[in-house]
């Protein structure tokens, strides 16, 4: 994961709880755990639109073809 080994992970942990305390570390995890999920959404509903936008196309070419 990035180059990051277990003493990194430790040290910026460590570090993020002195900068925001231990109240709004729940709060800061569950906030990036929403915007991840609703970024990993939008990629799958892109790739869906895209596949129904090439099924589309052929379905057009093959009807023209006819």
């Amino acid at each position: 994961m990035f180059g990051l080994g277990t003493q990194e992970l430790l040290v910026i942990l460590f570090l993020a709880f002195l900068l925001f305390g231990a109240k709004r570390l729940p709060e800061i995890g569950a906030g990036l755990g929403k915007g991840i999920r609703s970024f990993k959404q939008a990629l799958r509903e892109a790739e869906v639109e895209e596949e129904v936008e090439k099924l589309e196309k052929t379905e057009t070419v093959k009807a023209q073809q006819t």
